[in-house]
């Protein structure tokens, strides 16, 4: 090929590459926006957002993709506003209300944030939550514990005044520490079924929350009954008989939980503590390293470790289980940067 050829073809594929980027210059649109922040690309979709408005002024859309580009870095000030300005410019914008609603409970505004998800709840939307869920959360944290069992129910798909939807809300309500109201429902639960499953078991664990030991025992006593082959009640049991002193109660449920679930790694941490508080340190020592190897980062496990081995005589390696305990610890507390 000649020189002048090649300087011919060169040519060409620089002007069809500069064809190319211009094409996708002019092809920018808000599908393309949408894309970026589908594949976590936020800083590109603000700037994609930017260049949009640059070269088109209004565009329909716009704000709410800012505000899923700003919820997806975290600025969730900025969020609401991309996401307020949404809505006032297309007041039936589902997602944008919905969303709107996951970001001012997550800035602690859930009275805020009911009416955003009653609205989005009502179309069904689903998107980066179950609104019903969110919601059912705001109206926890606004005390409106019925409409919250009906959220609930809604999400799992149960009568609102059932015994399911009951036991579901006072499980939810446990987990965010609501123990009296947690513990009306669960008994409601077992009102309208005395025989509903893990309604005691419940019932057992916001006592053993409210330290009511001999309250929680006989709970979960009567689960255990019922539902011999849950292991998580013999593991219940067992935290509720170390607490109470009881250590051949407790090493007895435990091992039993180890027999159902030989996976799970609380009961062997518990049969570790069990061990040592019976003077076993061998015992405790064999618990504590099956517990180590199946979740080789848990604190309490290399702090109970470190104990065991105190009580052996073998000092350099409690004092390295130690070290670790503390170093896994540290590392897990949430940390408040300060600004010089």
């Amino acid at each position: 090929m000649s020189a002048v050829a090649v300087c011919l073809l060169s040519c060409s594929l620089m002007r069809a590459q500069s064809a190319a980027g211009a094409t996708s210059a002019d092809s920018l649109d808000a599908k393309t926006v949408r894309h970026s922040i589908d594949m976590g690309h936020a800083d590109l979709a603000l700037k994609q957002i930017a260049t949009l408005r640059a070269g088109h002024g209004v565009m329909a859309g716009l704000n709410r993709l800012e505000g899923l580009a700003e919820y997806q870095l975290g600025d969730l000030h900025a969020a609401d506003k991309a996401f307020a300005a949404a809505l006032f410019e297309d007041p039936h914008d589902v997602e944008s209300s919905q969303m709107r609603g996951l970001t001012l409970f997550r800035l602690g505004r859930p009275a805020d944030a009911i009416p955003l998800l009653e609205a989005a709840g009502k179309q069904g939307a689903l998107g980066k939550a179950d609104p019903n869920y969110i919601l059912a959360l705001c109206y926890m944290d606004t005390r409106r514990y019925d409409d919250a069992r009906h959220a609930f129910a809604a999400q799992y798909g149960f009568a609102p005044d059932g015994a399911a939807a009951y036991l579901i809300a006072a499980r939810m309500l446990l987990r965010r520490e609501y123990l009296p109201v947690s513990q009306s429902f669960a008994q409601k639960a077992l009102a309208i079924n005395p025989n509903l499953p893990l309604a005691h078991e419940l019932l057992g664990e916001i006592a053993l929350a409210g330290d009511h030991l001999d309250e929680a025992i006989a709970e979960l006593e009567k689960e255990k009954v019922n539902n011999p082959l849950e292991p998580s009640v013999y593991a219940g049991l067992g935290e509720a008989y170390n607490r109470a002193a009881k250590y051949d109660d407790a090493q007895r449920n435990l091992q039993a939980s180890i027999l159902l679930e030989p996976n799970a790694t609380g009961p062997y941490i518990s049969l570790g503590k069990t061990m040592l508080k019976k003077g076993d340190a061998v015992a405790a020592l064999t618990y504590l390293q099956h517990a180590e190897q199946l979740d080789p980062q848990n604190f309490r496990t290399h702090s109970l470790l470190g104990q065991a081995y105190r009580a052996m005589g073998r000092v350099e390696d409690a004092a390295r289980e130690t070290e670790k305990a503390e170093k896994i610890q540290q590392a897990s507390e949430p940390r408040i940067d300060t600004q010089h």
